[in-house]
């Protein structure tokens, strides 16, 4: 199993980049926002002292008013004690606390649910209970995480006794609502009911417990279900080993391990050990078996293995490179995002099923695009190799919040029904950030076609450090342009020594040379340069190298900017490669606000003051851009004037681009001239019926690059967020310039967008 995106591929990051990924400032992974403005002394009197008793007071005659005045309906506490930390053991409560900080950014990218970690250091069960269950005034929910069994089960049970909110245990549910999706639909390809099939389980934790209590509530017979643990099948009478969560499970049957268990069996479950299911055991299965080999990293069985004695196998396993991954993060945060927005008591039982159902339901619909670019080069569709949904389809917030919260409704424990779940399940869609999950779909299509990215600046070390990053993110071929000795001796101090699949090409010395030299000449001899001249440039500037590998197919794309201005890189790189035929090149900076807002600004790169064909070229690419990263566009073309309001003559500018998008009759929103908090807030844009936007604008077409870069460049600074660019639009060639201040994992980002624009040619 695996629980959010913990697999193969990003287990080969280096651990000295997640050391400074975490150690960056501020350490760690969650901060704090305000979610309402403190600027005034009449703010803070409201928000605090003497507003604040007002609140108090409503709250204390009717504690349900804690959902509508304060934070509480969207705040789950991710708890552990650190006693079974990711497969690592009993680290402690304090070392846990990556992995709590981890789930609840899990929580908010996937279903906007708000989190605390509280990290209790005790393994004694009852000071753990104590600990927990005061805890309900100030959350929606609880999500216990990381706790060794048997104590969990305790826990758990305890703390769902004794509090009225939902406690649930991610480790045991979420991998067994998962499972049972993925069952329910292998049983429907095999010709299967679920009350019929023989179902074997490997392992006797907490989810391999939680996987058959699951299923049993599903309708699965309890005869056809026997559990295994390290000393063989737990069967009725037997004492070793045992405790009373084990003894509920016991089987009566004959067989005594796991391969005379296994034999005429239709599925296996493995929740335990690399190597635990052999082929041999495999030939022993009915026709068509269902094997899901969720033990993490390394499955009990691997697909291959298994497919070669039983060839029509369904298969799942917890790794994201093998079809039908149990991922964990596809259950969690929709099961609370459903329980907290009906006020659910406890989550129990039928909603546990619900999610199971409707994660089933979706893996048999039509797949969107968006799913089809994250499935790493795999046309999917509902089949043996296709029976639970990718992570990021988009909409699994629109289907499983709506079955969990309808659930909750009818077995009776909400407190907050919702009437129209059709119109929930809307809302829902509109919650999330459609950027990230594009340019997941994105790294996804790379990984899924590897390229060869040329880092222009080899001999950096953040640089050096970004193209290891690249290859082992399964990218594609990084190629430093540098001299030898230089790259390796960084490669040796980082501690990394010699590296296969990562080129190194000095500039001066290189075999390609000659050609370069060619190619440049007969671009250029005709704009004052000699051979000599051309001879130099190959020669000396790392830049133009760079390009002339990307423009003559030696290289799909390429990557600098880290030593020099964005000015001075696109002089190099002009030289080599120009603008697509019939396309305008410009700068696109994405700006993403701390609440996932997403706002584009053009043209943050290239033209200091375009005329008005420039700016509806610049206005057409950009929303073609924005389209790319999950948007529907919203231009607005900005200017001191709101139309016409005061009128000058800079505005007429923005007010032609206008007429001239009229004339070519766009697919896409937009208007102008206006100001930006026009563009920007509904309320002043009501002032304003005749305005063509039908909600913010998304993409800022600004007057001129000053406008553009200082905005692009101060705003986050001011107000939180970040941002990603400007990237390089419209160019013949694939070529991306970073910021001078680009940490290592901005280089990568930019250079597998420099990957996936090649592949777009």
């Amino acid at each position: 199993m695996a629980d959010g995106n913990i697999d193969q591929r990003t287990a080969r990051v280096s651990g000295e980049e997640a050391l400074a990924m975490h150690a960056a400032y501020p350490p760690g992974k969650l901060a704090t926002y305000l979610t309402k403005p403190l600027t005034t002394a009449r703010d803070l009197s409201l928000a605090y002292s003497p507003g604040v008793a007002e609140p108090c007071l409503h709250i204390f005659r009717d504690p349900n008013l804690a959902y509508d005045y304060t934070t509480k309906g969207n705040m789950v506490a991710v708890i552990s004690n650190g006693t079974a930390v990711l497969g690592l053991g009993n680290l402690g409560a304090v070392a846990s606390k990556p992995v709590m900080e981890g789930k609840i950014a899990l929580f908010k990218r996937f279903a906007d649910v708000d989190g605390i970690d509280l990290e209790i250091g005790t393994e004694d069960v009852e000071e753990f209970v104590n600990a927990v269950r005061y805890l309900g005034p100030g959350f929606g929910g609880i999500n216990l995480e990381d706790i060794k069994a048997p104590e969990c089960f305790i826990i758990e049970q305890r703390l769902r006794e004794l509090m009225d909110i939902p406690v649930f245990h991610d480790d045991q549910h979420g991998t067994a609502i998962v499972a049972a999706a993925g069952l329910i639909n292998a049983c429907h390809l095999t010709g299967r009911e679920l009350r019929d099939t023989k179902l074997v389980v490997n392992g006797a934790g907490a989810a391999a417990i939680a996987c058959v209590e699951l299923l049993k509530a599903m309708g699965m017979r309890p005869e056809h279900v026997i559990l295994c643990d390290t000393k063989g099948v737990v069967y009725q009478g037997r004492t070793e080993g045992m405790n009373q969560w084990k003894s509920a499970h016991a089987a009566i049957t004959k067989a005594r391990t796991l391969t005379e268990a296994l034999e005429g069996s239709d599925v296996f479950f493995g929740l335990s050990a690399k190597g635990a299911l052999t082929q041999a055991m495999v030939g022993q299965m009915a026709a068509k078996p269902i094997i899901f080999a969720m033990a993490n990293p390394d499955p009990e069985i691997t697909p291959e293995e298994a497919r070669a004695v039983s060839a029509d196998a369904i298969i799942a396993t917890g790794r994201s490179d093998y079809p039908n991954q149990v991922n964990n993060v596809l259950g969690f945060p929709y099961i609370f995002r459903g329980a907290l927005d009906v006020r659910a008591s406890t989550i129990n039982e039928p909603m546990k099923i619900a999610a199971a159902e409707a994660l089933a339901k979706l893996a048999r619909e039509d797949v969107p695009d968006e799913v089809h670019n994250a499935s790493a080069g795999r046309r999917l569709s509902f089949g043996p190799e296709y029976i639970i949904p990718n992570a990021f389809d988009p909409r699994l917030i629109s289907w499983l919040p709506p079955a969990v919260a309808k659930a909750a409704m009818d077995s009776g424990v909400a407190r907050k029904p919702i009437s129209d779940l059709r119109r929930y399940a809307r809302d829902l869609s509109g919650r999330l950030d459609p950027t990230a999950n594009a340019l997941d779909a994105i790294m996804e299509r790379v990984r899924a076609a590897p390229r060869r990215v040329v880092f222009a600046e080899g001999e950096e070390e953040k640089v050096v450090r970004a193209a290891v990053a690249f290859r082992n993110a399964g990218y594609g071929t990084p190629v430093l342009i540098g001299r030898e000795d230089r790259v390796q001796r960084t490669l040796d101090a980082l501690g990394l020594g010699v590296i296969e699949g990562i080129e190194i090409h000095n500039a001066r010395l290189s075999v390609t040379n000659s050609k370069y030299v060619e190619f440049l000449h007969t671009k250029l001899q005709r704009k004052g340069f000699l051979a000599r001249d051309c001879q130099r440039l190959v020669n000396q500037d790392r830049n133009i190298f760079a390009a002339c590998m990307v423009a003559t197919g030696d290289a799909d794309a390429m990557v600098t900017g880290l030593t020099r201005s964005p000015a001075v890189c696109l002089e190099d790189i002009g030289h080599v490669i120009e603008p697509a035929p019939g396309r305008i090149a410009f700068g696109l900076t994405l700006m993403l606000g701390m609440r996932g807002s997403a706002i584009f600004i053009a043209d943050t790169l290239m033209h200091f003051r375009p005329n008005a064909e420039q700016l509806a070229d610049i206005a057409i690419g950009a929303a073609e851009a924005a389209r790319r990263l999950g948007h529907e566009p919203r231009v607005a073309l900005l200017s001191h004037s709101t139309f016409g309001n005061p009128m000058h003559h800079a505005a007429e500018t923005m007010r032609e681009a206008v007429a001239i998008l009229d004339s070519r009759k766009v697919d896409f929103e937009y208007d102008g001239e206006m100001s930006p908090d026009v563009a920007l807030e509904p309320a002043l844009r009501a002032l304003y019926p005749f305005c063509r936007l039908t909600g913010p604008a998304n993409i800022l077409v600004m007057p001129g690059l000053h406008s553009a870069h200082i905005t692009s460049r101060l705003a986050p600074r001011l107000g939180g967020g970040s941002t990603i660019g400007p990237l390089l639009i419209g160019m013949s060639e694939a070529a991306q310039i970073v910021p001078m201040d680009s940490s290592v994992s901005q280089i990568v980002d930019m250079a597998c967008l420099a990957a996936y624009q090649a592949a777009q040619r």
